[in-house]
């Protein structure tokens, strides 16, 4: 595997910096494209690198990288020049994001390079610097012989300008684009490499190397706590199920954040089965949270600890594969009956919100590819955001959307619970086909618990993130997305923990 971009900062002029390559940005103003303002060049190199924009007919949009060489004056023998629309939606730190990752993907193979996008201070620098390391990624584990020799490698070294190296700064970089990177290889890897037992057995590993407590429950164990979604959708599978809990407490901690993440690392959609074409990016179905906040509780005794739980299966069409009409019990009592079974992930999302809610957590998040109904209504780059609790709802979509995962706020109306009614159980996992983002939203409402008692309880705050449209790009890389695995909602997951340590 392909070592990630290594990054460090540094307040130096960028004509003297020795590097293969240096990356500035432009934009179209008024007809005349020429370089965004604090690039740091003399005005003699400036005016030749804008002429030789001119020359070549640079229109420096959003996505465009021109290469330029012979640019006397600096150190650098290549010049890299990408568009830094000054317009549309995506704030300033996003679009230097982009940028970068667009620079980047455009040096693959290069030893080092100089990004000079007119960035300054802390938050411009780093953001360059996640975009630089995310628009290098690669994944190419599985390359036959041959292949993975002529496979370019990633931009080996980038020293990204507009602040003094400072080693808290590189550390927080490392540590969001590794969470990223890592939910993208998962994400990557093909599902007969990866699947329940394995995917367990990763992030045991990592997490206890990390410090962090981990428990499986494998399908015995599953059964035994009455977790009847994920032992339904994952008995069609010779790989049986796993539920993952994740617990990180540290010393002083005040807030209790729970999230919930969907792992379905297979889906053929069961009985109901999917076409052909559909199932072959069907192991995405899954997301690895990456940053926890303490937790206040106690574990109570012969309960699961607090933390944070990582819903596991595959969905197949075994002998006893999960049926059209059957009832399922789920953790806490409900009865679900089951209508359409590729509708498989909320039933085991549903197991997980149950057992969080019975820590009793000021907040529960959860995050899945749960619907095409989302892409429908928000297109391939936006993620839904639904919850009980609006404050929750709207900090996650502003906290993710300034960290790079687009979202949007969906309602849960009222009128949708209704739909869920059925005469043969407590309730169906499947409502009418219109608003289905929300219908699926709406039942997994049912599993959130309350807190406090009598007529004091109310309902925990919770939030879901619909990722389906994001998550997997099967289209052109841009920006700092790859094509394949994106690790969308990785980094609002990050922003929100942070927010709430204050």
């Amino acid at each position: 595997m392909p070592q990630p971009t290594s990054v460090s900062f540094s307040d130096s002029a960028p004509a003297g910096l020795q590097a293969e390559a240096l990356v500035l940005a432009a934009r179209k103003t008024n007809g005349e494209v020429s370089l965004v303002d604090g690039h740091g060049l003399e005005e003699q190199v400036a005016a030749a690198v804008t002429a030789a924009l001119s020359t070549v007919g640079a229109e420096a949009g959003a996505e465009e990288a021109t290469r330029l060489t012979g640019i006397e004056g600096l150190q650098a023998p290549l010049v890299v020049v990408v568009g830094l629309p000054g317009s549309g939606p995506a704030s300033r730190t996003e679009q230097l994001r982009r940028a970068a990752g667009t620079g980047a993907r455009a040096l693959a193979g290069r030893a080092s390079a100089v990004f000079a996008l007119g960035q300054s201070g802390r938050e411009e620098a780093q953001a360059v610097a996640e975009g630089v390391v995310l628009g290098s990624y690669t994944y190419a584990d599985h390359h036959g012989v041959g292949k993975a020799a002529s496979a370019k490698a990633p931009l080996a070294e980038a020293v990204v300008l507009g602040l003094a190296e400072e080693e808290s700064a590189t550390s927080e970089v490392t540590a969001v684009t590794a969470a990223v990177a890592w939910a993208r290889d998962l994400v990557n890897t093909p599902p007969n490499v990866l699947y329940p037992e394995t995917f367990a057995a990763q992030v045991l590993e990592r997490a206890q190397a990390a410090g962090v407590e981990v428990e499986v429950w494998w399908p015995e164990r599953l059964e035994q706590e009455g977790c009847g979604g994920i032992l339904g959708v994952g008995q069609g599978s010779a790989r049986g199920p796993r539920l993952v809990t994740l617990t990180y407490a540290p010393e002083g901690a005040g807030t209790h954040l729970a999230l919930v993440g969907k792992g379905i690392t297979f889906d053929s959609g069961g009985l109901c089965i999917k076409p052909g074409a559909a199932m072959v990016t069907m192991k995405m179905d899954m997301r690895r949270r990456r940053l926890r906040r303490g937790h206040r509780r106690d574990r109570r005794a012969g309960a699961p600890g607090p933390g944070d739980r990582l819903c596991l299966a595959e969905n197949m069409t075994g002998d006893l594969a999960q049926r059209p009409g059957d009832v399922v019990t789920m953790r806490g009592g409900r009865t679900v009956e089951i209508i359409n079974t590729d509708a498989e992930g909320r039933l085991v999302m549903a197991d997980g919100l149950a057992l969080a809610s019975e820590q009793q957590p000021d907040a529960i998040v959860d995050v899945a590819t749960l619907t095409g109904a989302c892409i429908i209504a928000l297109g391939d780059r936006t993620i839904g955001v639904m919850g009980n609790d609006d404050e929750l709802r709207d900090s996650l979509v502003r906290l993710g959307t300034e960290a790079g995962d687009t979202a949007w706020a969906l309602p849960l109306p009222e009128e949708i619970r209704p739909t869920l009614d059925t005469p043969v159980a407590d309730l169906k996992h499947t409502g009418e086909r219109s608003a289905g983002a929300m219908v699926a939203a709406t039942f997994l409402k049912e599993f959130v618990g309350t807190r406090g008692e009598g007529e004091d309880a109310q309902q925990i705050p919770w939030a879901h993130l619909d990722i389906a449209g994001p998550a997997y790009n099967e289209k052109t890389p841009w920006g700092y997305r790859p094509k394949g695995g994106t690790g969308a909602g990785v980094r609002s997951l990050i922003e929100l923990a942070r927010s709430y340590a204050g």
